[in-house]
């Protein structure tokens, strides 16, 4: 699952943002795709371990040992700031925001809204991560930070529609 979901990732991103021989990309994208199978391998086998062990232990499963389990294999498999791991928490955190909201409501803990909020939160978000970009750039993740160069500083200069169809900043001086 981790090759599925981090190959294509890793070829885009490689091609479109980083410099290097054709083997430096295809060596950074086999990484790319190596950690991050390995990874979520190693976390869903400490995972339904702990689940399991907790389990037998205790004579039945209860909630906290989901969170428990989890937690132990979180530090252990992801707990290292690279930028693998770093892109699947931010991805994680994402989901859980909307996930918890999600619960909050079914359990009557916030209303119901009245409209769909989702406008709101987009706005904000995008306020909130352009504020950051143009202001505090560096408190970005690296990948962001690239992505939004991208489109934001480099699209300022054009040279001829390769800037559009491929990269649009120059290496060489045509």
């Amino acid at each position: 699952y981790g090759a599925k979901i981090r190959a294509p990732h890793a070829l885009v991103m490689t091609f479109l943002f980083k410099s290097g021989s054709l083997r430096e990309k295809l060596t950074s994208i086999a990484q790319a795709t190596y950690t991050h199978s390995r990874n979520l391998a190693y976390f869903v086998f400490t995972y339904k371990g702990l689940m399991a062990l907790q389990s037998r232990l205790q004579g039945k499963k209860i909630p906290f040992h989901s969170f428990f389990a989890a937690c132990i294999g979180g530090w252990l498999v992801f707990g290292d700031n690279n930028p693998i791991n770093s892109q699947i928490i931010m991805y994680l955190l994402s989901r859980i925001l909307f996930g918890l909201s999600r619960l909050a409501v079914e359990r009557g803990y916030i209303p119901q809204p009245k409209q769909d909020p989702f406008p709101l939160v987009a706005a904000l978000i995008w306020g909130t991560v352009l504020w950051l970009f143009e202001y505090h750039r560096q408190t970005l993740q690296p990948s962001l930070q690239s992505s939004m160069t991208y489109l934001y500083d480099d699209s300022n200069v054009w040279h001829d529609i390769s800037d559009f169809l491929i990269y649009n900043k120059r290496t060489d001086s045509k």
